[in-house]
């Protein structure tokens, strides 16, 4: 599994920080996210997997 961020619909809103902060920062001068790993270990797919469906603008998807 692989996350993916289309920055052209981020709006930096935070949902993914706030429920998955191992992976996902938002930078706060570009109002984008930084995946900070975008291959989560079999343990934290479930909880990445949340945290992508969280995003309001749907800008994060989840390949693999």
């Amino acid at each position: 599994m692989k996350i993916v961020a289309d920055l052209d619909k981020c709006e930096g809103l935070g949902m993914c920080e706030a429920m998955a902060n191992d992976y996902f920062e938002v930078d706060e001068d570009e109002d984008k996210v930084n995946v900070l790993d975008d291959s989560p270990e079999e343990s934290d797919r479930a909880h990445v997997f949340a945290a992508v469906q969280a995003c309001p603008v749907l800008a994060l998807t989840l390949e693999g």
